[in-house]
Order: C-alpha cells, then sequence, then structure tokens
C-alpha cells in the first residue's frame, strides 16, 4: 500500500499563516500608532466586506468611529482610509497587490502599505499610482499623514 503524504499548510490560505517576524511586524506598527488615537481607530485584524468581497488587512486605520458597545460589528463595509498588510512568510506578492488594485482601491482606501519583513522594506501605494518605498528613515503616510520611525518596526535588540 502507497503512503499518502498530506502537507499541512495545503489546508491553511497562505496569508493566514502568522510567524514571529511577521506578528512582531504589526505588533510594533499598531503599538506605535496608537499615539494617534484621537484622530484614528487602529485596528489590527478586522474583518470586513468591501464591495461584498471579505479582506481582513493585517492594520486598518480609520478615522475615529462612534463607539457603541451594546452593538457589535463583525463585518465592516466602510472602507478604512488605510490598509497596511504585511506579507507572510508564504504568500506571494502577487496576492497583496491584487487585493489591492481589485478591492481596497476600488472600495475607496486611499493608501496601502505593504510591509515585507524579509526584505525590512514598507512601499505606500495610493489609488493614483504613486508609490513610496522606505528602507529607513521616517515612514510617512501622504494621505494620513501619520509618521512611524522605520526603525522603531526594524529594529534590533541586543542579545
Amino acid at each position: 500500500m502507497e503512503t499518502v503524504f498530506h502537507d499541512l499548510i495545503e489546508e491553511y490560505q497562505t496569508e493566514d499563516i502568522m510567524s514571529v517576524n511577521h506578528s512582531r511586524t504589526i505588533q510594533r506598527i499598531s503599538s506605535y500608532l496608537e499615539r494617534y488615537d484621537d484622530d484614528y481607530d487602529i485596528f489590527p485584524e478586522l474583518e470586513m466586506k468591501l464591495d461584498g468581497k471579505p479582506v481582513k488587512p493585517d492594520i486598518s486605520i480609520y478615522p475615529n468611529l462612534p463607539e457603541d458597545w451594546d452593538t457589535d460589528i463583525i463585518f465592516i463595509t466602510q472602507p478604512p482610509i488605510t490598509a497596511i498588510e504585511v506579507l507572510s512568510p508564504k504568500q506571494a506578492m502577487s496576492d497583496i497587490t491584487e487585493k489591492t488594485n481589485n478591492v481596497y482601491f476600488p472600495a475607496g482606501v486611499q493608501s496601502v502599505w505593504i510591509v515585507v519583513p524579509l526584505l525590512q522594506t514598507i512601499t505606500i501605494r495610493t489609488p493614483d499610482d504613486e508609490r513610496i518605498t522606505f528602507s529607513g528613515g521616517i515612514i510617512k503616510d501622504p494621505v494620513t499623514n501619520l509618521e512611524i520611525p522605520y526603525d522603531h518596526i526594524f529594529k534590533k535588540r541586543r542579545s
């Protein structure tokens, strides 16, 4: 009898596979952006349906939304101002660019950050095809004016 091997990775969407660097990157960006809490809501892993398409950016940035602790929203349909996508270890770059071009921008998202931990780069894209790539300095979103030091995200602690 032949032994059949099954690769467990096939059971998951590649964007759902987390790693230490992926999680660390999301945490560092989210925690730094909390300083903008007076103007923006920073939501990690928020489920949404934009134009009927289900998506879940790693981080979504909205103008402050009304707080209603009695009624929760499972799938928000309002597009964020900014969607931040951190490339997962097994995810193709084309997954993010397709989502950006076919879901985010048509739904009204105004800027998308594409964060690549392996290369330690961040590219901010806008619907008018502006692309700004950072590999150091201060990352500044041209739409929201949010700023975050590159070294805060990709800092290296001493062992």
